[in-house]
């Protein structure tokens, strides 16, 4: 078998894991409204993390883009085959710890979760994809030019939709009154 054919195979896998373990943990396999929708605009909107895209796509992108150029700052000599492992490893990891009651209480406690139920199936495997894509694309790219596409994507889901990758870490770990006070004011349901 190739490189690649081996690659994709373990790649594949690692969204059938999501998949089996979410549908078995009991997520719905797509948004409970019935519809598939590729794009949910409003982090506010009930069928966010419920359909294909939404704008934490762009956290679990922006968490591929890191993967390659991270691991090979941190270990210079580690193969593209490992650090692949390493992003499905992450990939299909988070997307389970993701789902576990704990990690959806901590969701909880934030106001801007409050409410959240966990992903669709059909959203953790795209997140999963998401990120795939972003580590790929962060193999092709100079680390500078990935940088600057990281810090571009986080501003731009931190001004447009209010939160982040890095902004969801900080809240997780330790919630903030003036960063929540300011992700509520575009809150529809606060108005």
């Amino acid at each position: 078998m190739t490189n690649f054919k081996m690659l994709t195979a373990a790649a594949t896998f690692g969204g059938l894991v999501i998949f089996a373990t979410l549908f078995a943990w009991g997520q719905p396999l797509i948004c409970t409204c019935g519809e598939v929708k590729f794009w949910i605009g409003s982090i506010w909107s009930s069928g966010n993390s419920q359909h294909i895209m939404d704008w934490y796509t762009l956290s679990h992108f922006v968490h591929g883009l890191i993967i390659f150029p991270l691991g090979r700052k941190i270990f210079p000599n580690i193969s593209f085959t490992s650090l692949f492992a390493i992003a499905i490893l992450t990939g299909v990891a988070w997307e389970i710890v993701e789902h576990t009651d704990f990690v959806l209480d901590q969701f909880r406690n934030t106001t801007i979760n409050q409410g959240y139920i966990g992903d669709s199936v059909l959203n953790a495997v795209s997140d999963y994809m998401f990120m795939m894509a972003g580590f790929l694309i962060g193999s092709l790219l100079p680390a500078l030019v990935t940088l600057a596409l990281i810090i571009a994507l986080e501003l731009t889901a931190a001004f447009t939709a209010r939160d982040s990758l890095l902004l969801e870490a900080i809240m997780l770990a330790h919630p903030f009154e003036v960063i929540e006070t300011w992700q509520q004011e575009l809150n529809p349901q606060k108005q």
